[in-house]
């Protein structure tokens, strides 16, 4: 019994002696990033940009971009998550897959499943009106939908996904209805409004910049705290009178109990990317959003959303409808 015993601490102590050397020396192998999208999206090029400024601050590290797609950023989320966490095994964290799709039921994780590393960035959300619809400002697009219940047309790139929820939550927060009509993705939606089929949608102003500026469709409001930079004269939701903010985002997650210390280097090293300046000018040049939140922050919005979201789906009686 007590060489038995004894045999059994000494395992302990190796084991635990191999862990605390491994985490001393990571990374001593590359570490693989999933996006959970297919290759040349945006999630995609963002990844691959902060890969390769990853390798230029840490020149002894290697971090490599693997797509798997599939289930809406279901599949590749849940490959992450369910990874060995021993940080060699990443996610891009995205508003759809942690915030919305656990709602609808379907997937084998949750957002307390996650270790947070840090926000990469965010889409803003753009709200414009279309071709033909009977108001051209904000404070119009509002008074109409409150004299007019249920008869404006708002258009989005997929029933269930973040552009119609953040519809439907901003109208609960400002007490007014819509008709919400769902397209197989934005670029079919962007094509009714500039066509007049529908009254207005929400884009990112990326993809609505092009069109406003050659006056096919109109800027109305945007969901943020203050007017960004790049579209100084569109006012806020929260100038109008309505307190809802909203963007989609996206950021790098690990599996739970990954070890605190390999935690604190990859927080601190992924800070450094997303505040360098080669990865804040290529980001720009691709239209992306910058915007670094540490994992406390991070964590921190992903609950705001997902509990906004959660309201939202209730509400229209999609919660689990795909259990």
């Amino acid at each position: 019994m007590k060489t038995q015993l004894k045999t059994l601490l000494m395992g302990a102590v190796l084991v635990a002696s191999a862990t605390a050397a491994g985490a001393a020396d990571y990374p001593f192998r590359p570490i693989q990033v999933i996006v959970p999208y297919s290759a040349g999206g945006g999630t995609d090029l963002s990844a691959r940009i902060m890969a390769d400024v990853f390798q230029k601050l840490y020149p002894d590290a290697t971090l490599v971009v693997r797509n798997q797609p599939g289930g809406g950023g279901s599949i590749g989320t849940s490959a992450a998550i369910n990874s060995k966490p021993d940080g060699y095994t990443l996610g891009t964290g995205s508003q759809g897959p942690l915030a919305l799709l656990p709602h609808y039921g379907g997937t084998d994780y949750q957002i307390d499943d996650i270790s947070y590393i840090g926000l990469m960035g965010r889409n803003l959300q753009l709200v414009v009106g279309c071709k033909g619809a009977p108001f051209s400002t904000g404070e119009e697009f509002l008074a109409y939908a409150k004299e007019n219940p249920g008869k404006i047309q708002v258009g989005n790139s997929g029933a269930g996904g973040a552009n119609h929820i953040a519809v439907a939550a901003m109208g609960d927060a400002a007490g007014i209805e819509f008709e919400h009509v769902p397209f197989g993705g934005a670029s079919q939606a962007v094509t009714a409004c500039l066509g007049g089929h529908i009254h207005a949608m929400t884009l990112t102003p990326a993809e609505g910049l092009p069109h406003m500026q050659s006056g096919s469709i109109t800027g109305l409001f945007i969901m943020e705290d203050e007017r960004p930079k790049m579209l100084p004269d569109i006012p806020t939701l929260k100038e109008l009178g309505v307190d809802f903010t909203w963007s989609s985002w996206k950021g790098i997650i690990a599996p739970k109990d990954v070890p605190e210390d390999v935690l604190g280097f990859l927080r601190e090293a992924f800070q450094k990317v997303f505040n360098d300046e080669r990865f804040l000018s290529r980001m720009k040049e691709m239209g992306e959003f910058v915007e670094y939140r540490d994992a406390e922050g991070y964590e921190a919005l992903v609950r705001r959303d997902s509990k906004t979201a959660g309201d939202v789906i209730e509400k229209l009686g999609m919660t689990n409808m795909n259990k």
